[in-house]
């Protein structure tokens, strides 16, 4: 039994002592604290650079040159007109301190080179002109000359009456949209928006959806059946086919609803519908087909 005990009690061999206590104890003789033997930050301090290095990241980039020449766009465009006139003024005065005679002599080094350099110049301050005079043209909203109309043809249902108003509360909120016309089954459906005043009453000029129809701008887009977009209508000829339309409407949208109508949908922004609103103004004619060949329509219509 004493034997027994005196070999569970007995210390182990050093060789046979794990390896932590050795550690443990040459860091209790050297004084070190526990935490220096690791070189890793805490978790929650990796954690926070990884995080701003993330933001870092994910923020733009600042481009401090083109924010300056945005800024000074005046003195960027006459840099050419200054530089040319600074050359010019160089070789004239290099011309005339050397003592070289004012004559140019195609067998001298120097005169060869105050003539190229005089072309640089000139070119210099001809590139600065065209600079200024070629400015970019701001694009801005206009308000459209008319009078707020809203007119319903007689004999459309409600259901297509309440798709037909979703549709132009969608349009004016999502787009630069201001006046819409639908003509569907040879009649108009809908008026609706800011429309052209009558110069005998003031009031909205009605659209002759006959007259409208045998209109190029009309056939031509039934014909294509396709969306036809006048981006800056005031270059068009045809737009006297819509006397309808406020007379500044700026953009225009003939877009075809199946094969028997189409919407004219006018906007107040040169080039104000995107290619996004274009697609998704197509898909909402494809709706409205469906929706309107299941109303019955008759001619003739009411404020």
């Amino acid at each position: 039994m004493e034997m027994t005990r005196s070999l569970t009690l007995a210390p182990l061999p050093a060789t046979l002592r794990p390896a932590h206590a050795a550690c443990r104890r040459r860091r209790r003789q050297r004084g070190l604290p526990f935490g220096a033997l690791f070189s890793s930050l805490p978790p929650s301090n990796q954690q926070q650079q990884q995080q701003e290095m993330y933001m870092r990241a994910l923020q733009p980039r600042q481009d401090w040159v083109g924010e300056w020449v945005r800024s000074n766009d005046t003195l960027v465009r006459g840099l050419p007109i200054l530089v040319g006139g600074a050359s010019l003024l160089a070789v004239l005065l290099n011309r005339a301190v050397s003592g070289i005679a004012a004559v140019s002599d195609a067998s001298s080094s120097q005169s060869r080179a105050d003539i190229l350099t005089l072309a640089l110049s000139v070119t210099d301050i001809l590139a600065g002109l065209v600079w200024l005079s070629i400015r970019p043209k701001s694009i801005s909203p206009v308000v459209p000359r008319g009078v707020e109309c809203k007119r319903v043809g007689t004999g459309v249902s409600d259901s297509a009456l309440r798709e037909l108003l979703w549709t132009w509360d969608s349009l004016t909120t999502a787009t630069c949209c201001k006046s819409l016309v639908v003509v569907y089954g040879g009649n108009c459906v809908l008026q609706i928006g800011v429309a052209a005043g009558s110069p005998e009453d003031g009031n909205a000029v009605m659209v002759d959806a006959q007259k409208f129809m045998q209109g190029s701008l009309y056939r031509s887009a039934m014909e294509s059946k396709k969306q036809s977009y006048l981006a800056n209508l005031a270059l068009y000829p045809g737009r006297t086919e819509l006397p309808f339309l406020p007379s500044n409407t700026q953009a225009l949208i003939l877009q075809p609803i199946g094969d028997k109508g189409i919407a004219a949908i006018g906007g107040d922004t040169i080039r104000g519908f995107t290619n996004l609103d274009q697609a998704w103004i197509a898909m909402i004619a494809d709706k409205l087909d469906a929706t309107l060949s299941k109303s019955g329509r008759t001619a003739g219509g009411k404020e």
